[in-house]
């Protein structure tokens, strides 16, 4: 049997586009199977700084700055509570809950050459990464589904379905990069529920919407915001689309939203109504899109590599989104996994051995991001602090920047645990009411 394909890649989004340019770059022959035809809607809008130099490596930034999506200059966090913690005060963290703000130009970070990053209409940007690959040689079928892979021969074949019919592709390598729909994951039974998020996401678009009414800085008013609400591990995101458009969504603990029966809209609306301020100016706005859900928030793999394959983006790890973590994964991922994937071509060998440095270093910044996310829950509005404080500012810049995969962990995560730990044990400390209640137990995977 010979191949018709060295790499066939399943899916065509950011991580399957991504990598297709990498590797048809390299010279090697690539097919990627899209089961939805592009554009199309997805969520995940807003961008960071470490998706910056994959895009220059692989040729798309022209085009990305060229589609005119609205600049990302740095995240802020507002909330609902007026009160200052200055009398709080817990080893010098002495600021106030009601707002924070980062800038990503405070640091220096390798391979990014602005100040900026992007907020994205992600049927635009997805669109514009599949033709930059198909530009580059890799052959796109859209609206084509792979069904089951099959190992079990000298190679893998891809059973692709064109219109009643089912045709089988050998290829070298396969490419897992299917998202959320996690195909190998869920072939192979490799796929784990996270232990610690059951979040979900109900959210629309918002012509008209006032970005500047919550923001402090009216001058940072396009920047991503994260609005923190007077509900247990609830939050609200605000993203800019184009000038006028804002995307808006609310996370929560998916229980809670079984509470409300499947009623997206009473969920939606009852959980923004938690911060008054909030509801006004999304009532003054006009709502373009419909509400949509996400569930399935958080899982993660037992195996992310094998013989002749390998799990990229979503379809290897996803973690709560609350920064801006799945884009910037998804082609880092690619990235990384497509170093030891076309050493493996250069080798003609495809053993799981060869993506050994591709899993370990993908485990270790996912696992980064997880831990990092975990505390900030615990924090809650705490962590507001942190963001303030000139002792761990840079340092948790550098993990909202996306920069996590080469350090085993970056040094606020010690500090911040230290302190979620001490005053989880001490019920009478001044900051204990103010902790969330999303916990990462002790046996957690890290996975």
């Amino acid at each position: 049997m010979e191949a018709e394909f060295d790499i066939g890649i399943i899916g065509g989004g950011p991580a399957g586009a991504t990598a297709a340019s990498y590797l048809a770059k390299a010279g090697l022959s690539v097919a990627v199977f899209e089961s939805e035809t592009f554009p199309r809607e997805h969520v995940g809008e807003s961008l960071v700084p470490a998706t910056t130099p994959v895009l220059l490596e692989i040729g798309a930034m022209e085009a990305v700055e060229a589609a005119g999506f609205p600049k990302k200059y740095g995240a802020a966090w507002t909330s609902g509570e007026q009160r200052d913690i200055d009398h709080l005060g817990f080893r010098g963290l002495t600021h106030n809950f009601q707002a924070a703000e980062v800038l990503f130009s405070e640091r220096d970070q390798p391979g990014v050459d602005r100040d900026y990053t992007f907020h994205v209409d992600r049927g635009k940007f997805d669109h514009i990464l599949l033709k930059h690959a198909e530009s580059l040689g890799a052959k796109v079928f859209q609206g084509v589904r792979v069904g089951k892979v099959d190992f079990g021969g000298e190679m893998p074949v891809l059973r692709v379905g064109l219109g009643s019919r089912s045709v089988g592709i050998p290829v070298r390598m396969v490419i897992d990069a299917s998202g959320r729909r996690t195909h190998l994951g869920n072939q192979k039974k490799f796929k784990i529920p996270d232990p610690v998020f059951n979040q979900y996401a109900v959210h629309a678009w918002f012509d008209g919407f006032d970005r500047k009414a919550l923001a402090v800085d009216k001058e940072q008013a396009d920047y991503i915001f994260i609005h923190f609400l007077p509900v247990s591990d609830t939050w609200v995101w605000q993203i800019p689309i184009t000038d006028t458009i804002t995307s808006v969504g609310v996370v929560s603990q998916k229980q809670r939203f079984k509470e409300y029966n499947g009623d997206r809209e009473t969920f939606f609306w009852d959980t923004v109504a938690s911060r008054p301020e909030l509801l006004e100016v999304l009532k003054n706005a006009e709502q373009v899109r419909p509400l949509k859900t996400e569930g399935d928030y958080s899982y993660g793999m037992k195996q992310i590599t094998g013989d002749n394959f390998v799990l990229i983006g979503d379809a290897a790890r996803f973690v709560d989104p609350i920064f801006s973590s799945g884009v910037s994964v998804a082609l880092n991922s690619a990235r990384i996994a497509c170093q030891d994937i076309i050493a493996a071509a250069q080798a003609g060998d495809f053993s799981r051995s060869r993506f050994a440095s591709y899993e370990k270093k993908l485990r270790r910044g996912v696992s980064n991001w997880h831990e990092f996310i975990s505390i900030y829950y615990r924090l809650n509005i705490l962590f507001t602090a942190f963001v303030q404080d000139d002792r761990y500012r840079l340092d948790v810049l550098k993990m909202l920047q996306g920069d996590v995969y080469d350090e085993d962990e970056p040094k606020a995560l010690a500090a911040m645990r230290e302190i979620v730990e001490a005053v989880e044990n001490d019920p009478h400390h001044l900051w204990h009411p103010y902790l969330g209640d999303l916990k990462a137990p002790a046996s957690a995977p890290s996975f």
